[in-house]
Order: C-alpha cells, then sequence, then structure tokens
C-alpha cells in the first residue's frame, strides 16, 4: 500500500444482490503513519462496499424484530411403547418478540397438560404426557408459534397409543382332510406395533417344519399344497411376536386330522395365494417389493417367476423355495407386469402382479425459502413439488386458509402490513411436506450488530478478520472501488489483513449507510511477536489393553499471553473432556495426557493443541491399542458326506492389531453334559471353516472363539442345535487290562466308551475269550459294566481276549484279540547250584540255575537274596540278617554292602505278584579281613619336658584281627603352623592302648596321629595336639583330695595380693589328667586372711575347654564300665577298692570300700568302645592307674549341668554315655599350687 493522496482507495469487486448495502471501512494504515497522520489530523482511509444478503438461507438477527421461526419440532409419528414413562412432544420456535404457542388436537383447539420452560424463564412449545393417561391423548396435533408479526405452524404429528395385540379367545375344530388334498391353517394374528414376526410352533415350542409342500404366507397362514398322513397332528399353534413392546401372543391349537388313501390322485396346480387371476401391488419408490405364490397340486408343484416383455431386474432375490420375489429399494424402472407359474405333472397354473411405484410429496429442489423485502417491491413465493400422484397444494398465511390455486402466491407493492408467516402444505395420498416462509417488509437504517471498540489481536505474520456485521434495509444506490495488496474486505462486511506487520497495529472503523441513515464501529488492533508451536511425543505408540498410554505435549507460546494459554487433547476430532472424579480414566498433568486403564475405545488419533486468543498449534500422532479378539460372527453348519460330518463356518472378529494365531471350536451337547463346552478342534488363524467328525445321537451346538498374541477372546453366539442321528459305535474300548486276582480266576476290564461315543442307546459290551494257542470255540459274556471275572481257570494260563462295543443300532468294529493271562499263583521251586564269588571283603557275586518258567506260576518278579552274617570273633556273638530284591529274569547278581571279617549265610528265591517261592539251599562264605575303623579317643597328658603320655581306645570296628598301631607324630611350628620334623612309629602289640614318647624337645607344640591296623592296613587316622613343658615350667605346689561328691572346695591360707594358679585333676585316671586350670589373685583387705572359693560350678564352669574335658572322662569312665562286663564274664563281679597314692586327709579318708560297677548285657552285640589296656585284673595297676580315682568318680552325686559342671553318675545310670573330644592344659606355672 502507498500513500497517494489524503485519501487511498482499495480496489474490490462488487457483486449486487437481492439485498444491497453499502459499508465505508475507516481505519489506520500503520503505526508510524499513524502517528505522522494523526500530526496532521488522523488521516483515514475509507472503504465503500456494496454487501448483499441473498434470500437464500436468510439470516436476520434477533435484534431485529422478525415473525416466528420454528427451529425444533417432532417429526413423523410418536408411538407410546407400553414401558415408557413419558411421551415428550416438542415444539420450539424463535422470534422477536418472542412467540406465543398454542397447539390444536385432530383440528381442535388442545391445552397441553405439562408445558416446558425454557432456559429464559419463557414458556416453549414442548409438552410431557404421562403413560399412565396416555390413551385419551391419541390423535393428530399441529403446534402454532405467533407474534405480532406472524404465526408459525408445524404438519401434523400423529401419537398413536396402540393396544397390547392379544388374539380372541376361540374354540378351533379339528380341521379333516384326505390325503393329497391342500390345507389352509388361517393364523389372522393381530395388529401392534411393527416390527411383527409370526412363527408356527407346536405346543413344546418346535417350529412346524417348512419346505417346497408346507410354508407360511407372508399373512401369516400356513399353507399345505398337499396334505400327507405325517401332517395329522394336534397342536398347530401361531404365535405372534412383537419385539419392540417385547410382546409374544399365542393362538389357540389347531388340530389336522388326514384321512389315510391308498394313492393320492394326481392334481392340476392351483394358487391358494393369492386368489384371482390378476393384483394389483402399489408400492412407493425406495420401498422393498414383494410377490408371493403359493400353490396346491399332487405331486408339488414348483414356482417360476418372469416380468411380462423384460428382465428380472438384477436386485431380485428368491426365498421360500422360489414362492417369494422380492427386489430391494424399488425404482420407477421397477414398474410393470410380473408373472408366476405353478407346474407339476398335471399342468400348470399362473397369476399375473400389476406392479405400480409412486411416491409421496417432495420438494423440487428445496422448499421455499424466507424473504427480505423492501417497501413497494413485488414478492414471488414459489411452491415447487414433485410426486405421484400430483400432490395437492394448499396456502396459508399465519395459520389461515388463503384462497390461491396456483403454486405460486405473488404479493405487489409489499407493504409492512404484508409481513407474516406464509405456509404452503403438498400432499398425496402418501404423505404431506410443509414449509413456514417468512416475509419481511421493512425499511430500516443500517444497525451495527458488532461491539463497538471491540479489540483484536494477531501474531505477526498471521491473518486477521475484524468483524463489521450489519443489518438494515433498503439498500443504498451508490457503490465505489478501491484497491489494496493484503487488505481484503469480504462480502459479510468484514475486513481481512493477511500477513499482519507490527504497523498495522491501530484503530480501523467502519461505517455503513443507506438512505435511512448511517452508522460506524471501531476495531482496535494488535500484533504480537511470538508464534506458538509445540512438540508431541507418546511412550509407546503401541499398548495393551489395561496398560497406561502417556502422551506427552511440550509447548512453546509468548509469554504475554500466559492468561489466555491453554492445551486442549483431541481424539479423532472430539475433544477429551477431563473429569475430577475418581472415575476419571484421563489424567493431565504438565501438558501430559495419561490415559488409565486403556481400552479399545481409547484408539484413534490424538490431537494435542496448545492455543492462545490469537494463535494456535497442533500435532497427531495415532495410538494403537492391541486387545484379545473379537468373537467370530455368523456361524453357518453345512453337512458334508453325511450328516455326522459337517462343515462349520465363520466370519472372523476384529483381531484389534494383532493377528489371530489360532480359533477354538467349541461343543456342547444337551444329553449328557448340558451347558458344559469343551474343545473339539483347533483350526489355523488364516482359516474361517472346520470339517467336524460328529458322534451319533447327540444334539449339539457350537462356538468358536479366536487367540492371538495378548490372549483368547470372547466366544462367539453359540449356533442352533444340530441333531445328529443314532448309529452304531465307531469303536471299541482300548486299555484292555487281563489281571487275576485270585490262582483261578481272571479279571479282564477296559476303558468304557465315553456317554458321547454311545451313538445310541443300549451300549453294552461282547467279551470273548478263549486259550492261546488252542483251537477252542470262543467263550462269550454280554455285560454292560466295563469289567467281568472269568472263575475256575487254570492258574496262569495265557488267554486270547476280544471285547466289541454294540447298542441298539448295531456292532462297532471287529475288535482285534488282545493277549492276557489267568490268576498267578506262589512259585514252588527253588533256584538251583547256588554258587557265591567273594570279589572283596565288601561285595561278592552269586549266581544259580533258573527255575523252569512253568514252576513260576505268573510273571516273574525276580529274585531275593538272603544273607545272614555272624562274626567270625569267636568272642563276639552277632545274628544279622538282610535281604536284597533283583527284579527281572536273570542268573546271577552283584551283591554290595558286606562287612568285613564275617561269615555268611546265603540263599536265593524267586518271586511273582503272589509272592514268594522257597529258597535255596543256604551257601556259607566268609569275607576277608578289612581296614579297621577309627580308634575312638585319642589323649595327650602327663606333658613333660622331653616326654608326653599318649592314650588310646581299640576300634570300635576291627574288621579283623589287630595286630598294632601306627603312631605318627609331627614337631609344629607354633608361629607358621608348618611341619618342622615328623616321626613314625609302629606299635605291634594289639592289646596297647598308650604309649610314653621320649626324647622330645622341650617346650613344644606337637601333633600326633593314631590308626589301627590289621593285615589288610590301617585305618583312618586321629589326630591330637600337646605341648611339652618349658624350662622353668615345674615348681612345687600345694595338693589336695577332694572327694567327687563336692561341688566345691574352700583353700585356706593363701597371701593377700598374691597370682595362684589352680589346678583340678583327675587323679590316676589316664595318670592325673587335667580338667581345670585357672590363675586367680588374692584381695587385700587389712589384716584378715582370704579365702579361694574354689566352685565347679561357677570359676570354671563355662570355660569351653573344660566342657570338652569332662566329655572325655565320661567316656573314659565308659571304657573302664566296659572293662568291668569284662572281667565280670570272666567270673564274677569285678571291685575297685579304695586306694590314695596321695597325702591323706581328713576328707579322703572317709571313703568306702563299696563296689564300683556292675555291667551286665542280655544281648551279645559289638561294644561302641574298648578297654584301656588289660583290664583282667593282672594289670590293673599297670602304668600307675589308679583304681581308687575310680571309686572317687563313682560315688559323685551330679552331672555335667547347663554351665559344664560336672555333676553326673556313673554307676546305676543307664543308657547314658558322655561324649566328646578331649583337650588338655598345658603344664603348671611357675608360682602354682
Amino acid at each position: 500500500m502507498h500513500q497517494t493522496s489524503d485519501v487511498c482507495a482499495l480496489k474490490f469487486q462488487v457483486t449486487p444482490g437481492d439485498l444491497h448495502q453499502h459499508i465505508v471501512l475507516l481505519f489506520t494504515v500503520s503505526v508510524n503513519q499513524w502517528r505522522v497522520m494523526r500530526s496532521v489530523g488522523s488521516l483515514q482511509l475509507v472503504l465503500l462496499l456494496a454487501w448483499t444478503s441473498k434470500a437464500a438461507g436468510l439470516n436476520i438477527p434477533l435484534e431485529v424484530e422478525q415473525p416466528p421461526t420454528i427451529v425444533t419440532h417432532t417429526s413423523g409419528p410418536i408411538i407410546a411403547l407400553p414401558f415408557d414413562n413419558t411421551v415428550t412432544v416438542r415444539c420450539e420456535a424463535t422470534g422477536n418478540p418472542p412467540p406465543e404457542y398454542r397447539w390444536t388436537k385432530d383440528g381442535k383447539d388442545f391445552i397441553p397438560p405439562n408445558i416446558i420452560t425454557n432456559k429464559t424463564d419463557q414458556t416453549s412449545g414442548t409438552f410431557v404426557l404421562h403413560n399412565k393417561h396416555l390413551t385419551q391423548f391419541q390423535g393428530k396435533y399441529r403446534c402454532y408459534a405467533s407474534n405480532k408479526l406472524g404465526t408459525a405452524m408445524t404438519e401434523e404429528i400423529a401419537l398413536i397409543v396402540p393396544n397390547v395385540p392379544k388374539f380372541p379367545k376361540e374354540a378351533i375344530d379339528p380341521i379333516f382332510v384326505k390325503e393329497g388334498d391342500p390345507i389352509i391353517l388361517k393364523c389372522n394374528p393381530p395388529e401392534g406395533v411393527a416390527p411383527r414376526q409370526i412363527y408356527w410352533m407346536s405346543i413344546d415350542l418346535q417350529h412346524i417344519e417348512q419346505n417346497e409342500r408346507v410354508s407360511m404366507g407372508i399373512d401369516g397362514n400356513l399353507y399345505f399344497s398337499n396334505a400327507l398322513q405325517k401332517d395329522s397332528r394336534p397342536d398347530y399353534c401361531c404365535h405372534a411376536a412383537f419385539s419392540r413392546i417385547r410382546t409374544i401372543v399365542q393362538k389357540s391349537a389347531m388340530a389336522v386330522v388326514v384321512k389315510s388313501s391308498e394313492a393320492p390322485p394326481v392334481r392340476k396346480p392351483g394358487l391358494l395365494l393369492p386368489s384371482g387371476v390378476q393384483t394389483e401391488k402399489v408400492l412407493l419408490k425406495g420401498e422393498d417389493l414383494q410377490l408371493e405364490c403359493i400353490s396346491e397340486g399332487f405331486p408339488t408343484p414348483t414356482i417360476k417367476w418372469m416380468k411380462m416383455g423384460d428382465m428380472l431386474p438384477s436386485r431380485t432375490k428368491m426365498y421360500k423355495f422360489e414362492k417369494l420375489l422380492t427386489i430391494t429399494d424399488i425404482e420407477a424402472s421397477d414398474q410393470g407386469k410380473y408373472m408366476c407359474i405353478a407346474s407339476n405333472s398335471a399342468g400348470e397354473a399362473a397369476h399375473y402382479f400389476d406392479v405400480i411405484v409412486e411416491e409421496p410429496p417432495k420438494w423440487l429442489p428445496e422448499p421455499p425459502q424466507s424473504q427480505l423485502a423492501v417497501t413497494g417491491s413485488d414478492v414471488h413465493i414459489k411452491c415447487s413439488v414433485s410426486g405421484k400422484p400430483a400432490p395437492d397444494i394448499t396456502w396459508r398465511r399465519n395459520g389461515e386458509l388463503l384462497r390461491v390455486l396456483d403454486d405460486t402466491v405473488v404479493i405487489h407493492n409489499a407493504t409492512p402490513e404484508d409481513s407474516a408467516v406464509y405456509q404452503c402444505e403438498a400432499s398425496n395420498n402418501h404423505g404431506s411436506i410443509l414449509a413456514n416462509v417468512n416475509i419481511l417488509v421493512m425499511k430500516t437504517a443500517p444497525l451495527m450488530l458488532t461491539m463497538d471498540y471491540q479489540q483484536y489481536a494477531v501474531i505477526e505474520g498471521g491473518d486477521i478478520i475484524l468483524n463489521c456485521r450489519v443489518f438494515s434495509s433498503p439498500p443504498s444506490t451508490t457503490a465505489e472501488t478501491v484497491t489494496g495488496e493484503r487488505f481484503f474486505p469480504l462480502q459479510n462486511g468484514s475486513l481481512k489483513i493477511n500477513s499482519a506487520e507490527k504497523n498495522d497495529i491501530g484503530k480501523y472503523v467502519c461505517v455503513a449507510f443507506n438512505t435511512e441513515g448511517n452508522s460506524t464501529v471501531t476495531a482496535v488492533l494488535d500484533v504480537k511477536g511470538t508464534e506458538t508451536w509445540l512438540l508431541l511425543s507418546v511412550s509407546s505408540s503401541t499398548t495393551h489393553c489395561i496398560h497406561t498410554a502417556q502422551l506427552r505435549c511440550q509447548p512453546e507460546y509468548d509469554k504475554s499471553l500466559q492468561s489466555s494459554f491453554e492445551v486442549v487433547w483431541r481424539k479423532d476430532g472430539e475433544e477429551i473432556l477431563l473429569s475430577l472424579g475418581e472415575n476419571s480414566r484421563y489424567l493431565v498433568d504438565n501438558e501430559m495426557l495419561q490415559i488409565m486403564n486403556v481400552n479399545l475405545s481409547d484408539q484413534g488419533r490424538y490431537t494435542c493443541i496448545a492455543r492462545t486468543d490469537l494463535d494456535e498449534d497442533n500435532a497427531t500422532l495415532f495410538l494403537t491399542v492391541l486387545d484379545v479378539p473379537d468373537a467370530p460372527k455368523n456361524l453357518v453348519i453345512s453337512e458334508l458326506q453325511s450328516p455326522r460330518n459337517i462343515s462349520l463356518s465363520w466370519v472372523p472378529g476384529s483381531d484389534h492389531n494383532s493377528s489371530v494365531t489360532e480359533f477354538i471350536v467349541e461343543y456342547e451337547e444337551s444329553q449328557w453334559e448340558p451347558g458344559r463346552w469343551r474343545q473339539l478342534q483347533n483350526v489355523s488363524g488364516n482359516q474361517a471353516t472346520a470339517e467336524l467328525a460328529l458322534h451319533g445321537h447327540l444334539n449339539y451346538q457350537f462356538r468358536v472363539y479366536a487367540v492371538n498374541s495378548v490372549g483368547p477372546g470372547p466366544p462367539s453366539e453359540p449356533t442352533e442345535r444340530y441333531k445328529t442321528p443314532p448309529a452304531a459305535p465307531d469303536r471299541n474300548p482300548k486299555f484292555i487290562k487281563i489281571q487275576g486276582h485270585l490262582p483261578h480266576q481272571m479279571h479282564i476290564s477296559w476303558e468304557p466308551l465315553l456317554p458321547i461315543e454311545h451313538n445310541g442307546p443300549g451300549l453294552e459290551y461282547k467279551v470273548s475269550y478263549r486259550k492261546l494257542g488252542v483251537d477252542d470255540d470262543w467263550k462269550e459274556d454280554l455285560v454292560k459294566r466295563h469289567s467281568l471275572v472269568v472263575e475256575n481257570t487254570a492258574t496262569f494260563v495265557p488267554y486270547e481276549i476280544k471285547i466289541q462295543s454294540r447298542n441298539s443300532h448295531g456292532w462297532g468294529p471287529e475288535p482285534k484279540p488282545v493277549t492276557g493271562y489267568s490268576g498267578e499263583d506262589v512259585p514252588t521251586t527253588a533256584p538251583r547250584d547256588v554258587a557265591v564269588e567273594v570279589i572283596n571283603s565288601t561285595v561278592l557275586r552269586v549266581s544259580w540255575t533258573p527255575v523252569p518258567p512253568a514252576t513260576v506260576r505268573g510273571h516273574l518278579g525276580g529274585h531275593n537274596v538272603r544273607l545272614k552274617r555272624n562274626l567270625l570273633n569267636p568272642n563276639k556273638v552277632l545274628d544279622e540278617r538282610q535281604s536284597l530284591s533283583f527284579p527281572g529274569k536273570r542268573t546271577h547278581a552283584i551283591v554290595p554292602g558286606l562287612e568285613p571279617f564275617s561269615e555268611y549265610s546265603l540263599t536265593v528265591n524267586v518271586f511273582n505278584k503272589k509272592g514268594n517261592g522257597p529258597s535255596s539251599d543256604p551257601v556259607t562264605f566268609s569275607t576277608p579281613e578289612g581296614v579297621p575303623g577309627q580308634v575312638p579317643i585319642l589323649t595327650a597328658s602327663n606333658a613333660q619336658k622331653e616326654s608326653i603320655l599318649l592314650v588310646w581306645g581299640p576300634p570300635l570296628e576291627t574288621n579283623g584281627i589287630l595286630t598294632g598301631y601306627l603312631l605318627q607324630y609331627h614337631l609344629i611350628n607354633e608361629t607358621s603352623l608348618e611341619i618342622v620334623d615328623s616321626q613314625v612309629k609302629n606299635i605291634t602289640g594289639a592289646d596297647t592302648t598308650q604309649w610314653q614318647l621320649q626324647g622330645l624337645k622341650e617346650g613344644s607344640l606337637y601333633r600326633f596321629h593314631i590308626s589301627a591296623c590289621t593285615q589288610a592296613g590301617c585305618g583312618p587316622l586321629l589326630t591330637q595336639t600337646k605341648n611339652t613343658e618349658g624350662w622353668g615350667d615345674t615348681s612345687l605346689g600345694k595338693r589336695k583330695a577332694v572327694n567327687t561328691s563336692q561341688s566345691f572346695h574352700i583353700v585356706d591360707g593363701l597371701k593377700p595380693g598374691t597370682m595362684y594358679t589352680v589346678r583340678l585333676i583327675a587323679k590316676r585316671l589316664l595318670d592325673n589328667a587335667s580338667i581345670f586350670e585357672d590363675v586367680i589373685q588374692t584381695q587385700v583387705k587389712g589384716e584378715r586372711r582370704e579365702r579361694c572359693a574354689v566352685g565347679l560350678k561357677r570359676d570354671f564352669s563355662t570355660h569351653g575347654w573344660f566342657i570338652g574335658t569332662m566329655c572325655a572322662v565320661a567316656l573314659l569312665t565308659l571304657i573302664a564300665l566296659i572293662a568291668c562286663f569284662v572281667q565280670k564274664n570272666k567270673g564274677g563281679k569285678y571291685a575297685v577298692k579304695e586306694k590314695e597314692d596321695l597325702h591323706p586327709d581328713v576328707e579322703s579318708q572317709g571313703m568306702n570300700d563299696d563296689t564300683f560297677c556292675e555291667y551286665s548285657d542280655s544281648e551279645e552285640r559289638p561294644l561302641k568302645g574298648g578297654s584301656l589296656g588289660s583290664l583282667n585284673g593282672d594289670d590293673m595297676n599297670v602304668d600307675g592307674i589308679s583304681r581308687d580315682s575310680l571309686v572317687d568318680y563313682a560315688e559323685g552325686g551330679g552331672e555335667f549341668d547347663e554351665d559344664g559342671s560336672f555333676i553326673g553318675e556313673y554307676c546305676g545310670y543307664s543308657g547314658r554315655v558322655h561324649r566328646g573330644s578331649v583337650s588338655e592344659p598345658s603344664g603348671p606355672n611357675p608360682g602354682s599350687s
């Protein structure tokens, strides 16, 4: 745009029309220019525009007075259903002043009972009728909306209140007819709310079968072309179903009696429906044509159709065995003559149909439109309609009839008084149509409909429209044109600015004028700088049902527009309404849309819209939802080679974006497991048919469901029932078992046929049997159960058995015989020639000659090898038995787990299911010596500077004759625990259980290993460690003998503040083994003498070494008990006399001379321990072992309590042995006493 003078013109083409109006737009060119121009007097630009509004689509603003216009009303007939609580009849209109309403019913004034008030508290034309009183309101209604400028009206609205349909109560006489004659059973169904469906059924609701001979007509009657004997029945019932009112009514049952004749005569065809020779059929264009011909005659005639002089239309279809012809959506070209021909071997009959196609009234091309006219002009209202027959046109003015015979009303030199609502109604015998035409004749100055000083804003570079809505009449007679670049005046008076710039900011003035005056409106424009844009992202464009989908919107916008900025989400063009309730599945947080519990309805195109008052941007993505497949539809059953071989086809449902992998066909039958669905067949996902082999005598129904990667979908609707005919069984029983629970019987059992495999009633089984290999006749038994017991058979004889199924319709296939045996009995003979080969001290091989098969008298189970063990040691007695089973047929076996140095007695027998046969003659053998077991205890005591005494017990399991012991000892580095020096000592005395090691290193740590030996070798090692005493370790101290019945002892005469070592020693047992040692310091309290109380329960009871030592003492005491037992066996009780080697004291002198212990055992068994050396009475004092010290223990009254104190009894306490490792303390420390 460039400045050429004080006024710049924009050129633009003006289109004249029926309504002319001039508008002047005054606007500021730019900010800079506007500021310059303001200094010289606000220079403005003027736009002269001719604005038109055609009569078509006249839209007069409500600010202008105008007659009523009906905007909504109920059309068509209203059918009040019984379960509708209310019926609403609508009529709403606009106008200025607001219209008032009135109604007519059947041409008479009607006051509605319940008028609805609209949002402006004005009375509307809509009223409500309640169900209880609907019958009295049945009729035809018309609504009138009126104000001072005119009256608008609706076409008639019919309210239909149907009665509940019912058949009349009547007694219907039986119909008697000769065989071969026709029958017509009349239904005469009651009228009711469409749609109506007619069914013919029996009294037990079974459909009457229809075919070429028997069929139901469109009128509902049941027609028989010729009667047969099987048509006789007393319960032909006609049912009429009205789905909209959920009602089914039944007519009284009719009886038909067909009188039999030897041979019905051949009869020429005739037509039962329709009657006469010709029928006229009138239809409306677009309806479906139905022509029906039902014939009678014998044999049953066939029907053929044709159109006279033309071919049948391509849309023609035949139903009901060619008796019904239909043509959908009939057109004028389908009009003409049609003919049906019924023919049989005796002749033919024909009927003609004259089809006429008509039309209801229709506007050409549209209803007449409302008009705004200038005073003094001519107004033409034309009502152009079509229809067949030609419609009659009726004119009204404000609802009152006008005497106009033509289709056009002309108003010459119109005045404001001619303003009114004119009605044109066209009708023929197929209906009527009505149009309200508002004619407004007026003069008025321009009326501005846009708000003055309305503010507009636009983003720089965007387009903006400044509105200037005006209404005026009449138009101006002058018009001028102007030119421009980015400024485009629009036809409705608005100004469009393309690609707005900053210098477009300013005020714009629109001026409109005509002969009646002028009017102006000012618009204020602002241009913003930043354009809104956004980025849309999604966590995943594919999601499963029940998951959560997240869609994120990231917008950028001018922050000065913050107050008007918003983000809106749309799905498939519809805005997503966000609810704050707990049940809402949509959540928006920081421009992110979350969809909870996604379902199939959430699939679609999602759009994020970021917008301000000035602009917006959007981004779109498509969300795909995966779900299980929909149920298949339209299941169809087709028979193949026989009624028991069918094809089932279906139409797959939606796979919901995951391909179907397979279809599962299920069945349900009503006889054996009604209501339970079972899987019948799997079909590949790319197929939609399945060939099914069915069982006989069952009433099936089928359903199908699909499976995809998400899971199985819902099943389809089940098919109609499909009944298979009965037949002989398809198979015989399987899994036949022949058993003999008793020696002289044979128990035959089998897996019975499933109920659905019976194929008919009366299922039973024929069991045939005979001895195998003998040409005897088959013995047969017919049973209904699935087992049979055959008595008086020979023991374990092979039989041939056959089992064949049968029912009342025949036998199953020929069975194949199976072999089985009669009952078993125990074997009668033992294996012979039993031989034993000793492999080593624990394993042997035994062999035998098998028994004759006939003596097994059953299926050979295997062989039992039984062993009885005795010890080779003459001093020990043992009777130990064991048995091993070796299944199957064999002649030898490897027997493991023998004990070395033992004598065994071995027998072998065979066994079967009934039991064991006799044992073979016993075979005696001995096992060689083995290495002995580990010695049970090893103690190291009496440690001196260069010597240590080792004491041990003999092994519990010698496994031969002991030859001695192997002693190994190692000098240990106490820092690194590495071996410094090693020595080995072979001790040859079998009875040796102690050894004094000499020549040891002073103050050193030694590790000792000992193992027992036989001629087979030495057994496992037992280890112990001990220190020798160092230089200056030994000093004289005080010793005091203490009675073992005491649990503490008081030591007097100690010096205050002095360190003492206190040691408790088991005197003379294993050479004074120390069982407790501790360092004690006395306290200083004036001149009072201190006492040191040594409490066995308190002071040392919690030391781990003490507990271990006492356990060792207990075990050694047990060894002493064993010695008592050995001595007793040699000739009486063994007594341990009291002695005291130490200096006697008062307490020790009080000991008595009672017997220490008596031990006896009635059973001879391997002892769990051994003696410490020889305890035969000759060497009881060898190595200083004192019997007196044992007495001290025998008289003790306690046992080890929880803190480790020694309070146990060793005599008179059977069955209790204290075991544990022995850990010896090191020698006495300097200064000990």
